[in-house]
């Protein structure tokens, strides 16, 4: 899955059906960040940097963005795309988010010029990617501060009317090697306080978004 995901990097913005389908679960996600001018917001699985226009709208030129990824290929796309927007706000790491050291993550950031721990923190469509997802999901925690806030946004089976288009949705999700009955947001549901549930194309997409418990 990884190999694929690296294979298809240059290819992957236009093959993942974005505008269509998954922007709209990005933008419930970051809208439920709550991102105030100057935040330093974490993207884990950020890929091509398909988040980072949205989140520029939000921190500004004054915040950071620190995107995580695996794939050597798709962390290029993404520093194509900050380069191509002249942001210089952006900091990008090669990192497995299941085996990271928060600890040592931590201070790459800093001496790259961000702050240690992060104001926000954002998986989108990353989580039913990875069987060790609650590995990930700690270190998401582990690198952002006390009242933090935190999105995920991911997929499960249509629901009601739009159920019809179940097997459509289970055949992208297995081309994308994601799991589409992993529902990753039951993090948030259980470690978060003011959760905030939200869904899309006929549920399809599900988002939750609370704030990490401390200030």
């Amino acid at each position: 899955m990884f190999e694929k995901y690296s294979a298809f990097a240059p290819f992957y913005d236009a093959l993942s059906g974005e505008y269509p389908v998954y922007r709209r679960g990005r933008v419930l996600g970051i809208d439920g960040l709550a991102l105030s001018e100057g935040s330093q917001v974490l993207d884990i699985g950020c890929g091509t940097g398909l988040n980072f226009p949205l989140l520029q709208k939000n921190i500004g030129s004054t915040g950071i963005i620190v995107g995580i990824d695996r794939s050597q290929e798709m962390l290029r796309q993404a520093r194509v795309r900050a380069v191509r927007h002249g942001w210089k706000n952006v900091i990008l790491l090669e990192a497995d988010a299941v085996h990271l050291s928060p600890e040592q993550t931590s201070h790459r950031i800093e001496a790259l010029g961000g702050r240690p721990l992060s104001d926000a923190v954002l998986a989108t469509y990353a989580l039913s990617l990875i069987p060790s997802r609650q590995q990930v999901w700690e270190n998401m925690v582990a690198l952002c501060r006390p009242g933090s806030t935190a999105s995920v946004v991911d997929m499960q089976d249509p629901e009601g009317l739009a159920s019809v288009f179940t097997p459509l949705a289970r055949l992208a999700c297995w081309l994308g090697g994601s799991d589409i009955h992993a529902h990753p947001w039951t993090a948030v549901e259980r470690d978060c306080v003011d959760v905030v549930a939200a869904s899309a194309r006929g549920g399809h997409l599900q988002i939750r978004s609370g704030r990490l418990p401390g200030e």
